[in-house]
């Protein structure tokens, strides 16, 4: 039996111990998470439906904000979000909702896009749904428990992981003299905070008509940065499809700043930093290699 069989048996009976009595031919299984691994799979009664199972048993520790939060959102968002049915210490199970994921990866482990993010629907609606979700109040959104962050804090907290990340590994000179640059001039940050979702990205929308149709694993939700929902969008699509989302996110009530765009480039440098975090909090040395030789690339 190989690994991949392994994993589809344990998913079955998972589910079957969940209640959910899946046909062993529809499931899909989705590794691009480094929190949960994902199986999109059907009942025996036609029912499509989503699996969430944890890669470690701390991960559920923030599944009851995030619930929280999905309820909060969820009346105010013109894109779907998961609407829990199972919910347990090993399992987190709902409905499929519409659309078909913006980023996936094949079974050698390339990625597969589905959507231009450069296309007028794309940018037009992750502008739309930004503003909604930006436009959450705070205090709504500070009683789900998710982390809130001060406008001051969001800098301090990327002080605190960047000397945390360059006690443990090696990082570039060129990318530390980059992040000091960054977090030393104002002009970069933002004066306000708002609801984010953390980590927006084609990879966790699902998209119909090149729209986003729905938004998943809200896991990192968080009051922060406003950025921290656009800086992907900033670095993969064209700077006209960009301008688009901004002007449909200022459109709908959005808050920006004159260096909104720079600000986005300068968080999307540091993304290795969250990766190295994520070795350091979870002990996972398989990923160590990975966020080494993101950590310290030759200066181009």
């Amino acid at each position: 039996m190989t690994d991949h069989d392994t994993i589809t048996a344990d998913i079955l009976d998972l589910a079957a111990g969940h209640g959910l009595s899946l046909q062993p031919e529809s499931l899909r299984i989705n590794e691009m998470g480094l929190d949960f691994r994902v199986a999109l799979a059907r009942t025996d009664t036609g029912e499509d439906w989503v699996l969430r199972i944890p890669r470690r048993p701390e991960v559920m520790d923030r599944a009851a904000p995030e619930g929280k939060v999905l309820q909060l959102v969820a009346p105010r968002l013109s894109a779907a979000v998961p609407g829990w049915r199972i919910h347990s210490a090993s399992l987190i199970a709902y409905p499929l909702l519409p659309g078909e994921p913006g980023l996936e990866l094949d079974e050698n482990g390339t990625p597969v896009w589905q959507v231009d993010v450069s296309s007028p629907a794309f940018a037009e609606s992750l502008g739309d749904l930004l503003a909604e979700l930006h436009g959450t109040p705070l205090d709504d959104a500070a009683a789900t428990g998710v982390e809130v962050h001060s406008p001051a804090g969001l800098r301090q907290a990327w002080r605190d992981d960047i000397e945390r990340v360059a006690r443990e590994f090696t990082v570039a000179g060129h990318l530390l003299d980059r992040w000091e640059a960054w977090l030393d001039e104002d002009g970069y940050w933002p004066e306000h905070t708002v609801l984010t979702h953390g980590e927006i990205y084609p990879g966790h929308t699902l998209i119909r008509g090149g729209r986003i149709s729905a938004v998943l694993d809200w896991t990192t939700a968080s009051v922060g940065d406003p950025a921290r929902d656009l800086s992907f969008h900033q670095a993969t699509a064209a700077p006209e499809a960009f301008q688009v989302t901004v002007d449909r996110y200022v459109r709908g009530g959005g808050r920006i700043w004159p260096r909104l765009a720079e600000h986005c480039a300068e968080m999307f440098s540091a993304n290795a930093v969250g990766y190295g975090i994520y070795v350091l909090d979870t002990g996972d040395e398989t990923h160590r290699e990975a966020a080494a030789a993101q950590l310290n690339p030759p200066e181009e």
